[in-house]
């Protein structure tokens, strides 16, 4: 019955080997100047028997991180500390792509450079607040408006991004376009108040996501870049007044680009059908998202509503999640409270 997540599919020009995906999930563990260290090495190395394998959210500048202790692809050292991880999972036989991720306003200057700002469409505060090493937790930064003539630059930043990440030897780049990051916050009517060509109506409010994946596609071509969505998704402080509209307008706009393919989170008690909503308007590959079983996300693939299922906790704990998957065998649990700690215990000692 579950012969089906074995077998291989393409996203474009990224060729899975199976249909068991590592879903983004940040883990807190860059070192120094924001570099992936050989505890990812290892981290990803022991994943590689996923058809493929997402990063952890990365960030194209500093501006755009929001996290603790997450990694860039923006200096020549993160570059390189990525080139290590790619090689190690090449050399186990797996494939990566690299998870793009501005976070815009959900940042606090505690977590950044002293110099580094936090920039968002529109200058409103996220209610809530975030962890940081050195202060605890902290509220969120008031962010800073874009002037509409610094947009190129931020669009210029994932598209350099896009650029180091195929230098650093990733198959593809994943836009991370949901969680009320950068993107959400242009895309959504709570956070963009904007007046210029970038705000208002949802053909403005779309923009900055078409401009943003036409410099990633422009780097080596659409067929090696996805893009991450769950419309009518709330996390951190996030509001549209109409969901369905935006999102129908975007998937309308970007159908066209041939993505490699579109990763839908699930939201059965959301304001969106969102698997409905992407297979109606996204003709390409889609890969879906949200606390699948191994026999639901086979039951899914057997019906063709999906080209691929991707997995987050289930891989926190199951490194081998795939030999798990065939052998029918118990999962394990991870642990909560070493999530985002620093060091290897919860990370590479499952």
């Amino acid at each position: 019955m579950n012969d089906i997540l074995f077998s291989p599919t393409q996203f474009g020009a990224i060729e899975l080997k199976n249909r068991v995906v590592m879903a983004p999930m940040t883990r807190s563990r860059a070192g120094e100047g924001d570099v992936p260290t050989e505890l990812a090495v290892e981290y990803y190395r022991q994943r590689a028997s996923a058809g493929l394998i997402i990063t952890e959210g990365t960030q194209p500048s500093d501006a755009g991180k929001g996290y603790c202790r997450t990694p860039g692809i923006y200096s020549p050292e993160q570059v390189e500390g990525w080139r290590r991880v790619t090689e190690a999972v090449a050399s186990e036989g797996g494939l990566m792509v690299s998870q793009i991720m501005h976070v815009g306003r959900i940042s606090s200057r505690h977590n950044k450079q002293p110099d580094s700002e936090t920039v968002a469409p529109s200058a409103i505060q996220a209610a809530g607040q975030m962890f940081t090493d050195s202060h605890g937790m902290v509220d969120f930064d008031v962010p800073r408006a874009l002037a509409t003539s610094e947009i190129a630059d931020v669009v210029e930043e994932y598209r350099q991004a896009t650029e180091n990440a195929f230098a650093a030897g990733f198959a593809g780049v994943e836009l991370h376009a949901t969680s009320g990051y950068l993107p959400a916050q242009f895309l959504s009517t709570g956070t963009n108040q904007r007046t210029d060509h970038y705000g208002g109506a949802a053909q403005n409010r779309i923009r900055f996501v078409l401009e943003v994946l036409e410099a990633m596609t422009a780097v080596d071509g659409a067929d090696r870049v996805g893009m991450r969505i769950c419309p009518g998704n709330p996390f951190n402080d996030l509001h549209d007044d109409d969901p369905q509209a935006t999102f129908t307008a975007l998937l309308q706009a970007v159908d066209p680009m041939q993505l490699a393919y579109l990763h839908v989170i699930r939201m059965p008690e959301g304001p969106v059908d969102n698997l409905a909503l992407a297979r109606e308007y996204f003709s390409g590959p889609l890969l879906v998202n949200e606390s699948y079983s191994a026999d639901e996300a086979a039951q899914t693939l057997q019906r063709a509503e999906a080209a691929a299922v991707s997995f987050a906790r289930h891989y926190i704990a199951n490194p081998d999640l795939v030999e798990r998957f065939k052998a029918g065998a118990e999962l394990a649990r991870f642990d909560h409270k070493t999530l985002y700690t620093p060091g290897a215990k919860g990370y590479t000692d499952y």
